[in-house]
């Protein structure tokens, strides 16, 4: 049997227009889920005029308080918690194994009681911390000069 061509012709050419919507729908998605997956324990910091750290510094354990007193650990790009002392300290302990010379930071919110913050510095010493930095805010320009002590 002859085959009958009946004037159709292959096309050469790849139709990108449900490629484009499916890429304007995955961007769609990023934009909204990125913020959320870093903005971490919401924390009310202290504004203070301070130094800020070097550069070489930029991988620090951090230990967040929360308004209510509960404990997040972000250490590796990993956040944990809310979690209690013991697995704070075992965790701090773990991390500062591979790097002791590691920076760690408390992030406190400003309405937490100062006993609360001593407390987490003492669990982060007791991990092996030989050094507990406080993270804070630069102060809001308000225009006027700052006030000499």
């Amino acid at each position: 049997m002859a085959q009958v061509s009946r004037g159709r012709r292959l096309m050469g050419e790849i139709n990108v227009v449900p490629y484009i919507d499916v890429m304007l729908v995955l961007l769609i998605i990023f934009m909204i889920t990125a913020p959320l997956l870093t903005q971490g324990v919401k924390v009310n910091l202290p504004r203070v005029a301070a130094k800020p750290l070097a550069a070489a510094q930029n991988n620090p354990i951090v230990l967040s308080v929360t308004r209510s007193g509960a404990l997040y650990l972000s250490a590796d790009g990993k956040n944990v918690g809310p979690s209690d002392a013991h697995t704070i300290e075992s965790r701090v302990a773990a991390a500062l194994a591979t790097a002791p010379t590691r920076p760690v930071m408390i992030r406190a919110d400003t309405a937490v009681s100062y006993g609360r913050i001593v407390q987490a510095m003492v669990i982060l010493q007791d991990a092996g911390a030989r050094k507990v930095g406080f993270i804070t805010q630069p102060p809001r320009d308000t225009g006027a000069a700052p006030a000499s002590p």
